[in-house]
């Protein structure tokens, strides 16, 4: 064997992208589509029949075509550039930091529907409630046949409770950047739907303050979705700890006999994808192989680096 050949047989391998990276960067594109198409339509539709609110609600969805594309884009950049050695981890987090911006963005549009809706309430304007219901219709069947791309891969990665154990877990193995996607049409086709209930009790009942009430309610849902995608990206992005049964799986494999653990760093590299750094002290220490062949059997762990050391009756717990 080669010189080249043996130090290339002991390189780590850099490609931390997700396991179903393409097929979610396809679907991604195909809601990217379709959003741009209803844009386009409420847009147009505003324009040639002079109704505000479809104007309104086109630039609106301009926003959430947006943030899709940032996703579209993440995707498409990670996969690019997974084996450039610019990134020491690899492009992994990649989706993360797309996660993270998409995040902001739902939080200032959660912000803007508050606030027009409090307009609203102090200034009350005419609604056409034909056009209105109507689109908000058709908004609401593009954001369930958008919610049906994304759903599949997405469902395991519910937003739940900070503190929870099992939530924690799934987060743990997420594609953010398929998440924040996935609550972007969630927002829409929950603004859709609360349209339309607040349109036709305006139209029946003639509530017409329901409107800019679930505007409120709308914002506050959208607003607690971007508050729990910010926090798990940005945990990810600083390399924030929220691996404890990982790191209790390192631990249990690795202290067996004298061998103890002095340092241990468990950190995410992408989704599904973690990398660990170890310190081993022992009274007999192996070669780092073994420790790595200890762990060889943990899933999640794609790039490990193991430091030993020698320390002749010694104990450390």
């Amino acid at each position: 064997m080669s010189h080249t050949a043996s130090i290339q047989s002991y390189q780590h391998n850099h490609d931390f992208l997700g396991e179903h990276h393409g097929r979610n960067e396809r679907r991604t594109w195909w809601v990217v589509g379709l959003t741009a198409a209803m844009m386009v339509v409420e847009i147009a539709a505003g324009l040639l029949f002079g109704s505000m609110a479809l104007l309104a609600d086109g630039i609106h969805m301009s926003t959430h075509a947006g943030a899709l594309a940032i996703a579209g884009f993440a995707y498409w950049f990670a996969r690019r550039h997974v084996l450039d050695r610019r990134f020491a981890f690899g492009t992994g987090k990649v989706g993360d930091l797309a996660g993270f911006s998409s995040a902001l963005i739902l939080a200032l549009i959660a912000l803007s529907i508050c606030v027009a809706s409090v307009e609203r309430i102090a200034h009350p304007v005419p609604i056409a409630f034909t056009e209105a219901i109507a689109v908000a219709f058709v908004g609401l069947l593009v954001n369930l046949a958008s919610a049906w791309l994304l759903m599949e891969t997405h469902s395991h990665d519910r937003p739940v409770e900070a503190g929870d154990e099992h939530g924690d877990h799934r987060h743990r193995h997420a594609d953010h950047n398929l998440r924040s996607a996935y609550f972007h049409v969630l927002a829409d086709a929950l603004t859709s739907v609360l349209a339309i209930f607040a349109l036709l009790a305006a139209l029946y009942f003639g509530w017409i303050w329901m409107d800019a009430v679930m505007g409120i309610v709308g914002a506050a849902v959208i607003a607690r979705w971007s508050y729990g995608l910010l926090r798990d990206t940005g945990a990810v992005l600083v390399d924030a700890s929220q691996h404890t049964h990982l790191a209790e799986e390192i631990r249990r494999r690795v202290e067996t006999g004298d061998d103890r653990l002095a340092d241990l760093h468990v950190w995410r590299v992408g989704p599904g994808r973690h990398a660990a750094i170890l310190s081993v002290v022992t009274d007999s220490p192996q070669p780092a192989a073994h420790y790595k062949a200890c762990l060889a059997e943990v899933p999640t762990l794609g790039h490990l680096t193991v430091e030993v050391t020698r320390c002749r009756g010694h104990h450390p717990h």
